[in-house]
Formats: C-alpha cells, sequence, structure tokens
C-alpha cells in the first residue's frame, strides 16, 4: 500500500513514469487474460468449440491457439517449477500472439491456401478485436522477456518468480 501512495505520489508530483511498476502478480494476469481473451476470439471466430473452420488445416490450426490459449494462461498463473526459467511463460505468450497476428495479416493480404474469400475482408470485427489483443500480448511479452534477462553480473532486472 505505502509502495503505491508513493508511485501516485511521483506520477502526480512530477508527471514521470518511471517509478511506477505493477507487482509481478498483475503482469501474469493481464499475460493469462490477454491469452484467453486469444483463444476466445478463434472459439468465436471458428463458430464454436464444436466447429471447425474450412480448410481443415486453418480449423486445426484453430485449435492449437485455443488450447495454446489456456496453457500459456496456466504457465504464466500457475508457480513455475524452480527447474523452468522465468522467461518460458512469455515466450509462449509471444508466440502465441504473434503467430495468429502474422496469419491474419497473410489471410488479409496474399491469401493462404485453400482460403482465397478473405483477401482483402479488413472490415470483420472478431479479426480485428483478435489483432489487438494479439498485438497487447506481444507487446507485454517483449517487455516482460526484456526485464527477466540477465544482466551481465547473472543479476536479474526483474523479479524471478
Amino acid at each position: 500500500m505505502m509502495r503505491q501512495a508513493a508511485a501516485s505520489a511521483t506520477l502526480r508530483d512530477t508527471g514521470d513514469t518511471r517509478g511506477v511498476t505493477a507487482s509481478d502478480v498483475t503482469l501474469h494476469l493481464v499475460g493469462a487474460l490477454l491469452a484467453l481473451a486469444i483463444a476466445t476470439a478463434h472459439i468465436a471466430d471458428q463458430g464454436g468449440v464444436t466447429a471447425l473452420a474450412s480448410p481443415s488445416w486453418i480449423g486445426w490450426g484453430y485449435r492449437m491457439i485455443e488450447a495454446g490459449g489456456v496453457l500459456t494462461a496456466l504457465v504464466l498463473l500457475v508457480p513455475r517449477p524452480a527447474w523452468l526459467p522465468a522467461w518460458t511463460g512469455w515466450a509462449a505468450a509471444l508466440l502465441l500472439g504473434a503467430g495468429p497476428f502474422f496469419a491474419y495479416i497473410l489471410s488479409r493480404t496474399v491469401g493462404l491456401p485453400g482460403d482465397p474469400g478473405d483477401v482483402g475482408n479488413w472490415g470483420y470485427w472478431v479479426g480485428t478485436l483478435s489483432l489487438l489483443v494479439e498485438a497487447a500480448l506481444v507487446a507485454l511479452s517483449i517487455s516482460m522477456l526484456l526485464a527477466v534477462r540477465p544482466l551481465g553480473d547473472g543479476r536479474k532486472h526483474f523479479g524471478d518468480r
């Protein structure tokens, strides 16, 4: 509580955000919620949990994104074992956000095999929302990966969970 009050006072008095930090738990929770939002968007785009998008290779790709979203959320939320490096959850989150983001861009620009009908279809609101959530997860993941990288003397930039 004292730390939050000090950060609020710093921001109010100086306008400098460098002294304002979010807790490790908060960042992991936000990452997990973004991962679940990506999974939810792909379930909605596919037509539900039991539906499979056409062509089937895209449908199975959606299934991988959906499962990956749930697994990434779990990796970010569940306390990790000592043998698992701190960066693994954020690396998974980066892949989860970047993969569908670039696939969507490709599907709308040059098209994907078996799915030429989506070229130029930029007005699909579920896809646009998914792009925003994926970009947010990529940005958070990159910043967290940079924060947990070791310094030259072996220390970490950010608390090792």
